[in-house]
């Protein structure tokens, strides 16, 4: 069994941030797959199906971005999933806006939201796909309330186009991801 989940903080106001793109991603695959987000478990929305001949649990949680750790630990606990099992999809500042990376392990990069989940599971061997959103651009030096405010602001009409067409390829990746592994989907999609 796999578990997707796609990081991102919930409620309307938070929908279209930048921060948000994994939750955004997460539900396109899974409606793409026939399956919906119809139940609240391990802190999260949660749907459940089958994609690529596997089972699979779709989640994104509900906990607010920074404390994802809380809701993953206890998804992983409930639904048995072994760390190599699990696919997190999240937004990544140090990758340009639109380019996909996906790759196992590894430190947090300063994704607060990839920190907590490192925490709360005591464990980084973890799947990880990463959606650029690039990074604020200022001719003075950035600080962390220009990156917050830059995080969880929507994107701009050109950046839409851009992510509309990053949207569907992340499920492709994930797919391959799925049925051919992580090594073939690295080298498709990275």
């Amino acid at each position: 069994m796999k578990l997707i989940l796609g990081l991102g903080n919930p409620g309307r106001g938070y929908a279209h941030n930048r921060h948000n793109i994994g939750f955004v991603c997460v539900n396109h695959f899974a409606r793409k797959q026939g399956i919906r987000f119809d139940s609240k478990q391990g802190k999260a929305r949660v749907g459940t199906g089958e994609v690529a001949g596997g089972e699979v649990v779709f989640a994104k949680p509900q906990t607010y971005m920074n404390l994802s750790g809380q809701s993953v630990s206890r998804l992983v606990k409930k639904f048995n999933i072994n760390l190599s099992d699990l696919i997190v999809i999240h937004d990544d500042l140090d990758l340009p806006l639109g380019k996909i990376r996906l790759r196992r392990g590894g430190g947090s990069g300063g994704h607060k939201g990839v920190k907590s989940i490192i925490f709360c599971l005591g464990g980084r061997d973890f799947l990880r796909l990463r959606v650029g959103i690039g990074r604020p651009t200022s001719s003075t030096e950035v600080s962390e309330a220009d990156i917050i405010a830059y995080v969880l602001s929507d994107f701009a009409p050109d950046e839409k186009r851009i992510i509309a067409k990053v949207i569907p390829r992340v499920g492709e990746a994930i797919l391959c991801l799925i049925s051919e592994g992580l090594v073939a989907a690295m080298n498709r999609y990275n």
